[in-house]
């Protein structure tokens, strides 16, 4: 079934947790655990790169910069950061001898934290989505684990071995930790995989890593850090999109409007993106069964209304352990300038020069489940400075938000009411699974939930001190101004 539907939306009452951030009726707020608590937009939570990635101190780092740090912390450190170097590499190095950056144990420390450290499967109060970030209490686990001080060292993510999953696995550490509050300043991302970086000047001319820089052991976690994410004092919870924000931005209908303040980046491949219609862009080969693009059981596959499309993949340089390609062909992207992989849009073709982003959007960006998107909003947010949001609960959430008409599940039960105002297919182009055999059963928390912001209102919550009800329940958190 191929449905490119445009039937009305209803609309939707999402109830915003507003914990008198800004007073209610222009009155200054007198809670002084929440007034002291500024609440960042996506613009201010991202950043610009230097267009050399050597001269940046925070964000994309390269090895030469992470080499001066180590060798000489104390008087080598960033402005503002008077604790450790913390390396945080998602697995070993591939290449023997180069498993682990080598630390001093003194001032510099680097340890094994995979992806898995950084997500959790958590409800938005609609639905159970695996892969989300990490609530207030995990988080500070993981602050104690790795003895983590977010307010005064400095945290970079290394991948170890240079690949795409752990491109991705830097991403989620960086989203984690920016999402709950820590600074720009404190937080850096190591451009490339140990097997590249080792490899990339043998002769050492400008402060690269050699192999005496590696080890072949990681360092135990500790288990004895005392800092809480509480001691944040910022919101960034705007770095994580809601299915209520994602669907109230979206277009009419399946075009690119280039005029709205959005600009929606789909991570995954074309063949997914279009439900198997294609797997190329400008020339349309359909992939021979249409239900080989689909993932984790989903009941359709396809995108939201106005999505455009461009592969993570793009982003890297696979003959350089997997690193950032630089700033300036990383711009030729988001203009729709390219004459080879480009953004594409519903009809597969190419946008073109000037199509594509448009200054003043913020971007959402998304793939099957916000690991593809971490490198895709990596390079929007932290390396070209545009305002970004990752869609969290992403293609896994948002094809599950299925009524019985679309599919059903191989019980045989839909995965969603019809009535529930939560449909996302109403805003998506999509293909149903060929049978109901091959789709699994989705959590549904609540299918008429009043807001889909159970996730941020807990963090909120755990970061205020204030007391809410949990994301299963039914019942709206309480609005400090009334209505």
């Amino acid at each position: 079934m191929n449905m490119r539907i445009n039937r009305g939306w209803a609309g939707m009452t999402v109830l915003a947790l507003a914990l008198g951030l800004q007073g209610c009726g222009g009155d200054e707020d007198t809670t002084a655990a929440v007034k002291n608590i500024p609440v960042n937009t996506p613009a201010a939570i991202a950043q610009v790169s230097a267009d050399n990635y050597d001269l940046n101190e925070n964000g994309l780092i390269s090895e030469s910069t992470l080499k001066r740090w180590k060798d000489d912390w104390v008087n080598q450190r960033p402005a503002g950061i008077t604790g450790k170097l913390v390396i945080l590499q998602a697995s070993p190095g591939i290449t023997a001898g180069t498993e682990y950056i080598k630390d001093n144990g003194t001032n510099v420390f680097t340890y094994l934290s995979p992806s898995s450290d950084w997500v959790q499967t958590r409800s938005n109060g609609v639905i159970e989505t695996p892969s989300m970030v990490p609530d207030g209490a995990s988080m500070d686990a993981l602050l104690k684990k790795f003895n983590i001080d977010p307010k005064n060292d400095m945290i970079v993510a290394a991948m170890g071995e240079g690949n795409t999953g752990n491109a991705m696995a830097q991403g989620r550490i960086w989203y984690a930790l920016r999402y709950w509050g820590v600074d720009r300043k404190n937080l850096a991302i190591l451009n490339g995989g140990n097997q590249w970086l080792v490899q990339d000047d043998p002769a050492d001319p400008d402060g690269e890593l050699l192999a005496a820089d590696f080890t072949t052991t990681a360092r135990s976690a500790p288990g004895t850090g005392h800092a809480s994410v509480r001691d944040l004092l910022v919101d960034n919870t705007q770095l994580q999109a809601t299915v209520g924000d994602l669907l109230r931005v979206l277009p009419s209908s399946d075009t690119n409007v280039k005029n709205d303040g959005v600009f929606i980046w789909d991570a995954r491949s074309i063949s997914q993106y279009s439900a198997g219609e294609t797997s190329t862009a400008n020339t349309i080969t359909p992939v021979a069964s249409y239900m080989a693009t689909f993932q984790n059981s989903g009941s359709r596959q396809g995108h939201p209304w106005g999505a455009l499309q461009l592969d993570f993949s793009n982003m890297l340089d696979s003959t350089k352990g997997f690193a950032y390609k630089t700033k300036a062909e990383l711009q030729v992207y988001m203009d729709g300038n390219v004459s080879g992989a480009g953004f594409i849009d519903g009809s597969y073709q190419n946008v073109g020069a000037g199509n594509a982003y448009q200054p003043g959007d913020v971007v959402y960006t998304y793939c099957e489940t916000t690991f593809r998107a971490m490198i895709t909003g990596v390079v929007s947010g932290v390396i070209l400075g545009k305002p970004t949001r990752f869609y969290d609960g992403a293609m896994v959430e948002w094809n599950s938000l299925t009524p019985g008409s679309v599919i059903t599940d191989a019980t045989g039960k839909a995965i969603l009411p019809e009535n529930s105002p939560w449909r996302t297919d109403v805003k998506s182009f999509y293909r149903a699974a060929s049978s109901p055999s091959l789709v699994a059963q989705r959590y549904i928390t609540n299918a008429y939930a009043k807001s889909s912001n159970a996730i941020i209102d807990a963090d909120k919550a755990y970061k205020y001190g204030e007391v809410i009800p949990t994301a299963g329940m039914s019942a709206a958190p309480a609005n400090p101004c009334g209505g």
